[in-house]
């Protein structure tokens, strides 16, 4: 399935759709207002919240966290201690292990795959002439509400560099 996502999703208080590639509205993401730092709900399109998405405050490296409905981290996305040209950031899961991310990641062209090199997103500007967007490609069975909010922080943390 592919999602249309507008970039820079942390503007104050913004609430956007994301929409499937038939234009369905498909998640709600419900910008926060008032806060110390970035955050945001993702919505599904019931009104159910997938994921909340927070800016990690007072950390060396930049950090953003993924919790779920219930506020348990689920996973974190940051900088690497070292990294190549191109592949900057990492996904720690809660659970144990860690998804990758390979690609260009200003021009918004690169996938999020899993330990075992299963690619579970690809992320890129190409499939949409919307300006100010990208497409967010999820692979059958994945998450889709975690892999949106992953492609947000990366997003955001792309924007703060």
């Amino acid at each position: 399935m592919r999602y249309l996502v507008r970039e820079k999703l942390f503007a104050i208080g913004d609430d956007y759709w994301i929409e499937d590639d038939r234009g369905h509205k498909a998640f709600l993401v419900d910008g926060k207002v008032l806060r110390l730092r970035d955050t945001f709900e993702l919505k599904d399109a019931a009104g159910r919240v997938v994921a909340v998405v927070k800016e990690k405050a007072f950390t060396v490296r930049d950090a953003m966290k993924i919790e779920n409905a219930d506020g348990d981290v689920v996973a974190t996305v940051r900088e690497k201690l070292f990294t190549p040209f191109r592949d900057k950031y990492l996904v720690e899961l809660a659970g144990g292990g860690e998804l990758k991310i390979h690609g260009n990641l200003i021009d918004k062209d690169y996938r999020i795959e899993n330990a075992h090199g299963d690619d579970l997103a690809r992320i890129s500007r190409k499939w949409f002439r919307v300006r100010d967007t990208y497409g967010v490609e999820v692979a059958d069975g994945a998450d889709a509400g975690l892999l949106l909010a992953v492609a947000a922080c990366v997003d955001h943390l792309t924007h703060e560099d």
